[in-house]
């Protein structure tokens, strides 16, 4: 037997298994982080990828809007970078503190509390510089342009009106392909018609089914990856910074410059870190989002599975260790059950497509191709509903699991590993 540790919520959960069952440990590619971080930021700054350095961008007199993520990307440590690049901004560019403002990008998701935004930006900044959360739903958002797919995109009246500043996080993500850059936009800082346009592209044109198209890091042919950049490039004056965390969620590489191409090259180094080769797929696979804030709703959590998903035969058993403690996430999320038992899911999800609504919507179709059984404070019965097993105890969990014998993976934290089955 051997014992193992997992994150859950702020604390761990300990575990033994028998380790003749187990054919691999999966933790992603080791990376170094980076010792000064000011020093890389500033050195990013001066030569970027794509475009002029921040200081040719940015001139004294210019009025700016810096785009930094909401709390659900908390996990990617703005806070360690933010408070630098508005020294910069000040004291390289010349830019005055109050012609700076600070959007919060929470695309769909509520606005977050001033001592949330003090963490996400730290308190200094927060005294220095105004912090504005964006509303989707408001009524002043500015129009930008349609792109060819149809999408009518609107974002906040503070980036519509002034250059840009994008800092986001490079990692993938199983709608776009990858995170942060042109999504610090749309969806970050549009409207809700926009980022349901655009989102929608998830469903299968014809079939009752997710579309095929996107993605874990795929990107080429993705329509909503495609339907992201055009959005983004309405806005003609942006400079992006990117983050990549490593596998111990430490900022190992800033890059920064042309909205597409940093942010591209960020996306190949995240995908090397990330990306580990296995043999086979595994009977069982048995992971943990890493603790908070990473398992902090079933919506957020749920990305473990898109993640693992290649390294899973069909009809085998994942356990996933995540505490949840708010629930599915948004309020809607478990709204979705009644249309789940209805039979009218796939209907109701084309006639007014939200994104809770699609990760409902997909999560169930990953409990339909396997058996996944969560140690969660999720409501037993809700996710029952969905076909996903709830427990209060790991032990109860695996006596239940029926694993013994079978080839079991495990994945200490499954945000930071994509595995890739090799011939």
């Amino acid at each position: 037997m051997k014992t193992y540790e997992f994150g859950y919520g702020d604390g761990h959960i300990r575990f033994e298994i028998d380790d003749a069952d187990v054919i691999g440990e999966l933790k992603g590619n080791a990376t170094e982080p980076i010792a000064d971080i000011r020093q890389a930021l500033f050195d990013s700054l001066d030569h970027p990828i794509g475009g002029p350095a921040l200081s040719a961008f940015a001139e004294k007199g210019d009025q700016l809007a810096i785009i930094v993520s909401d709390r659900s990307r908390s996990w990617m440590r703005q806070d360690l970078v933010v408070p630098h690049l508005i020294d910069y901004l000040h004291d390289v560019c010349g830019i005055r503190d109050e012609d700076m403002a600070i959007v919060i990008a929470t695309g769909t998701h509520e606005g977050d509390d001033p001592d949330v935004l003090a963490e996400l930006v730290t308190p200094e900044v927060m005294r220095r510089i105004e912090v504005v959360n964006h509303d989707c739903r408001s009524t002043d958002l500015t129009f930008i342009g349609t792109t060819s797919r149809g999408t009518r995109v609107s974002v906040h009246p503070l980036v519509a009106s002034r250059k840009v500043i994008a800092l986001g996080a490079c990692t993938h993500h199983v709608m776009a392909g990858f995170g942060g850059g042109r999504k610090s936009i749309l969806p970050g800082v549009a409207s809700a018609e926009a980022i349901r346009q655009n989102h929608a592209h998830a469903l299968h044109p014809v079939e009752p089914r997710s579309n095929p198209l996107i993605g874990n890091s795929v990107l080429k042919g993705n329509p909503i990856h495609e339907d992201m950049c055009e959005g983004a490039a309405f806005l003609r004056h942006v400079f992006a910074i990117s983050l990549v965390m490593n596998t111990d969620m430490k900022l190992a590489h800033i890059l920064s410059g042309d909205l597409t191409e940093s942010w591209e090259r960020a996306c190949v180094l995240a995908d090397e870190m990330y990306s580990v080769p296995i043999p086979c797929a595994a009977d069982v696979v048995i992971t943990s989002c890493g603790g908070f804030p990473k398992d902090m709703s079933l919506y957020q959590g749920s990305k473990v599975i898109d993640n693992l998903e290649p390294a899973l035969k069909i009809g085998g058993t994942l356990i996933l260790v995540a505490e949840c403690r708010d629930g599915g996430g948004p309020a809607e999320y478990f709204d979705w059950l009644r249309p789940l038992k209805n039979g009218t899911l796939d209907q109701e999800l084309r006639a007014g497509f939200t994104i809770p609504g699609y990760i409902f919507y997909l999560n169930c179709e990953q409990a339909g191709r396997y058996r996944i059984m969560m140690l969660s404070d999720l409501n037993a019965q809700d996710a029952g509903e969905m076909g996903i097993e709830v427990y209060k105890d790991m032990d109860e969990l695996l006596a239940n699991a029926d694993i013994k014998g079978k080839k079991t993976l495990i994945v200490p934290n499954g945000s930071v590993v994509i595995p890739r089955v090799t011939e």
